[in-house]
């Protein structure tokens, strides 16, 4: 199954409560129209609560489809057109990303409660199989020991975006959740968290990592 992921902002002048709104009812309504759509979830930027700085994008969209055959055939069709003529009512068109992936479930646990999104770009000297191989390997067990790390999964770019020659915007995307943002600011005082971050410079673009707190909603699909 492919695994599209979409990231954005909200449309300039847009309050954040009217933004998620319009993305989780009108919105939604025309996603899930879509033939071939398996599955559809809409991750939202958390408040206040969940973060005192405007957050890096304030919306992260997973699609699930059977194959990428799947999606082509979605791209000359009305309900997709129609998509995208909605997002300019709430997604600012400039910063929008979208990266096609294969899941790796480092913890198969239950996705409730506080949901992390983080943006990973591999080291310049290394290769996109080294990158996946030493994240899912060796990377991916240091994480799993953090805790109050409830789910984890790895999201990584798509073989095919590298031998067509492209360079995505992000090469993998972390999903994990936590009971609660009480949970996730404890496990950044533990063992397991520093080791887990000494560990990034192995093989990815270390430092301060762009990421999203946020909650997820999920849409059903016909």
């Amino acid at each position: 199954m492919v695994k599209l992921i979409a990231f954005f902002k909200r449309r300039p002048g847009l309050s954040p409560q009217a933004f998620q709104e319009h993305w989780r009812t009108p919105h939604a309504e025309l996603v899930v129209r879509q033939a071939g759509l398996r599955r559809y979830v809409q991750n939202h930027a958390a408040g206040p609560e969940g973060q005192s700085r405007e957050p890096v994008y304030d919306g992260v969209a997973e699609a699930w489809f059977d194959d990428t055959e799947s999606m082509r055939a979605l791209a000359s069709s009305p309900e997709y057109r129609a998509v995208r003529e909605d997002e300019a009512h709430f997604i600012d068109a400039s910063s929008m990303g979208v990266l096609l992936t294969n899941e790796v479930a480092v913890i198969d646990g239950p996705e409730t409660g506080v949901k992390m999104i983080t943006f990973l770009n591999r080291r310049p000297d290394v290769t996109p199989d080294f990158f996946q191989k030493y994240w899912r390997e060796d990377h991916g067990p240091l994480a799993a020991e953090i805790p109050g790390l409830r789910r984890y999964v790895q999201c990584h770019a798509r073989p095919g975006i590298y031998s067509a020659g492209r360079s995505p915007l992000f090469d993998g995307i972390p999903f994990s959740w936590f009971d609660d943002m009480e949970s996730l600011r404890a496990s950044g005082t533990s063992s397991a968290y520093a080791r887990t971050r000494a560990d990034e410079a192995n093989f990815m673009v270390s430092g301060r990592l762009p990421f999203v707190i946020t909650k997820a909603h999920e849409i059903p699909v016909n």
